[in-house]
């Protein structure tokens, strides 16, 4: 009999959630933790202390020894240090279990092998983990056993932060505090914030995990380094939405039911374009929730994966000539009084506050859109980006036809005084009724494109957390907001005022509105005649971090100091370096001991057949020219081999961090798929018997 799931009993039953704090909490205390989660302020020592106990009764009830306090290094992953609750016996022998509320508002992992970029010296480690109350606490279970989580910021010792939450928590404040100066210069005196909510969409691929550990690439890479294109690959669009195959399937339904316990609102499954990629999206939430659950949703995935006997592979570009991942970021804005600010309404011409905040991100994104493009920087993606299957590297902002409308109305005359309307969709099927279609379409080559009453950020990588890109885009349009609410506020006439700043932004900036192919030539050169930037790379993104733009921004806004972007810049290098760096050795290590030794054994076959088919009197054309062949382009392997071998010693020589990173992005890279080339030719010649490793096809078809 199958197992019938019910969702409603298992959803967030492993987390410490608003309605377990009813339930155990104090009245009063409750109330505390709910006014600290809306207004901020300190949790006083006696009250965490109560909020504690019931945290570890909860917890020590579902069967938790352990708890951590749950962090988010400069890694792009989590990072956990677990304690027991036993502290000692009492005077009987009998184990205590405590947990004070000291415990749960502060650790002190020190955690100083993680990236800082010289924000710490290795006698100046001390780092601090501190409680993000408005995250809620939950429980992992694996091997360890049960284990209290608790999610935390991660800072040094002199305040600097070390992790990506806390910049993107005080981009958040920032954001609240500009956004509600221009709901209030609308009327609206009743929402005491503003959150940005977020969706990221999670592609991924799967494969066997047999076949995955007899690839040293996969493993140590994330990603194939070499491989021929299989017969078939995504080219008759079949595997898009297709029936999702029960092995597949099977593991789905685990990952949903995992992550319905964990509170998260898995909604969406479906096969992507790719053969062996499929995609999960969730249920939008605030924006620290949002990006502390896709962290559990990549670690689920992962861990599901190995009960079924598959690997997950989140690298934005695991096969070449094959879709990459992506990580479809969907931003909106909206008060605790329920007014969504990026909601046009039926006749968005007339909605002034929408077009004001439409214009402030029409400015945001246009001022800073090296930022942005650099919050979706990582190596992965640099695969990924510009090709005929993600955003290109050059930001623009697709509106869709009726916004575009109405801002060239108001930068024209000033006006908009119409609004184009969706009409009616007509199938001409007459048992399908009409329905009334959307104004606009939708474009999916735009890097950051409006959807109907969200902002759809498409350039993430599939790998990479969203707490950079979300905490690039609060900040860029709180600045924005700030700016409109100083001219704003001091205005005499405010309609006159208000229309006026409309017009101003959106003409000064209209540059950046671009509603079609984003995968065209003609669009690169469009972009340059307009002066939008077109950084093609993690290492030429990593400076727009230090500009004297950028620090006046994120110093404005207390997000990051000029030491933090400094910081950070660094970091990008240095994990730039690491990673082509893993990646070159791989490539070295898989070619020199296992395609070039299989190769050698296999021309000793054709050698063999040659001298076999002469004495048996007939002519060996056939088995020479293989031979020939094979042995041309192994002997371009070996020496592609031996040149990737020297790249990589002269770039391990570089001090100089910037240059070390972009010596492997200029000359280390170019090696590799030099060495890459011929291998990839000899997987076509050589007889599958012999190849050491699973296929491109057997990878992605043989799940």
């Amino acid at each position: 009999m199958k197992e019938i799931i019910n969702v409603e009993e298992i959803f967030a039953s492993k987390v410490f959630t608003f309605g377990k704090m009813k339930e155990r909490l104090p009245r009063s205390v409750y109330k505390e933790v709910q006014r600290l989660m809306d207004q901020g302020g300190e949790l006083s020592l006696a009250t965490a202390d109560v909020i504690a106990k019931a945290m570890k009764d909860w917890a020590v009830e579902n069967g938790a020894t352990h708890y951590t306090h749950w962090f988010q290094p400069l890694t792009g992953i989590t990072a956990e240090k677990h304690d027991a609750f036993v502290t000692h016996p009492d005077e009987d022998g009998k184990m205590i279990m405590e947990f004070s509320g000291k415990e749960l508002i502060k650790g002190e992992p020190d955690a100083s092998s993680f990236p800082s970029g010289g924000l710490r010296a290795t006698f100046e480690a001390r780092g601090y983990t501190a409680w993000d109350i408005t995250s809620p606490a939950f429980l992992k279970e694996d091997a360890t056993g049960v284990i209290l989580c608790i999610p935390t910021a991660f800072c040094s010792y002199t305040g600097e932060a070390l992790d990506k939450k806390t910049p993107l928590l005080r981009s958040m404040e920032a954001l609240s505090q500009q956004a509600l100066r221009i709901v209030r210069l609308f009327g609206n005196t009743g929402a005491t914030k503003v959150v940005p909510s977020v969706g990221p969409e999670q592609e991924y691929f799967l494969v066997d995990r047999e076949k995955y550990l007899r690839r040293e690439d996969l493993i140590f890479a994330g990603r194939t380094l070499f491989g021929a294109p299989a017969p078939k690959g995504q080219e008759l669009e079949d595997h898009y939405f297709g029936t999702i195959r029960e092995r597949v399937g099977a593991y789905m339904k685990d990952l949903n039911v995992e992550l319905w316990k964990l509170g998260v609102t898995a909604k969406t499954q479906h096969n992507e374009a790719a053969p062996a990629q499929h995609e999960l999206a969730p249920v939008y939430e605030t924006a620290n929730i949002a990006v502390d659950h896709n962290q559990l949703v990549m670690e689920t995935m992962k861990k599901v994966a190995g009960r079924h006997g598959l690997t997950c592979l989140l690298h934005e570009k695991p096969f070449a000539g094959m879709n990459g991942s992506g990580k479809h970021n969907n931003w909106s804005l909206g008060t605790d009084n329920g007014v969504n600010l990026l909601d046009p309404g039926d006749t968005p011409n007339e909605n002034i506050q929408f077009l004001l905040v439409l214009a402030c991100i029409m400015k945001a994104v246009d001022t800073h859109a090296d930022l942005l493009r650099q919050s979706a920087a990582d190596v992965g993606n640099d695969h990924r980006l510009g090709a005929d299957e993600a955003p290109p590297a050059i930001i623009s902002i697709f509106l869709g036809e009726q916004l575009e409308d109405v801002v060239k109305q108001l930068v024209e005359t000033g006006e908009a005084a119409r609004c184009l309307e969706g009409g009616k969709l007509e199938t001409g099927v007459s048992t399908i009724p009409e329905f009334e279609k959307d104004a606009t379409d939708r474009n999916r080559t735009s890097p950051f494109a409006f959807t109907g009453n969200k902002f759809e950020f498409r350039m993430v990588g599939s790998s990479d957390s969203v707490a950079s890109p979300n905490t690039t885009l609060n900040a860029i349009v709180a600045e924005a907001f700030c700016e409109a609410a100083d001219v704003l506020e001091g205005a005499e006439d405010f309609e006159l005022a208000v229309h006026d700043l409309i017009k101003e932004y959106m003409t000064k900036h209209q540059r950046i509105i671009f509603n079609g192919d984003g995968y065209s030539e003609e669009w690169v050169a469009e972009a340059a005649r307009r002066g939008l930037p077109n950084i093609e790379s993690t290492v030429e993104a990593a400076c727009t971090l230090t500009t004297p733009k950028a620090i006046r921004l994120f110093e404005k806004f207390n997000i990051f100091t000029r030491v933090e972007l400094e910081s950070r810049e660094e970091i990008l290098y240095e994990t730039y370096a690491k990673t082509i760096n893993i990646e070159a050795h791989t490539m070295i290590d898989m070619a020199g001991k296992q395609y070039v030794p299989a190769v050698i054994r296999y021309t000793k076959t054709l050698a063999d057949a040659v001298i076999a088919v002469r004495e048996a009197g007939a002519e060996p054309s056939v088995q020479i020219q293989m031979l020939s062949e094979v042995n041309t382009r192994l002997s371009a392997a070996k020496e592609a081999l031996t040149r990737l071998e020297r790249a990589t010693a002269d770039a391990m020589a570089i001090k100089n961090a910037r240059e070390r990173a972009f010596f492997y992005k200029d000359t280390v890279r170019g090696a590799m798929e030099e060495l890459r080339v011929p291998v990839d030719q000899l997987e076509r010649m050589v007889d599958k018997a012999v190849w050491p490793v699973p296929s491109y096809g057997e990878l992605t078809f043989e799940i």
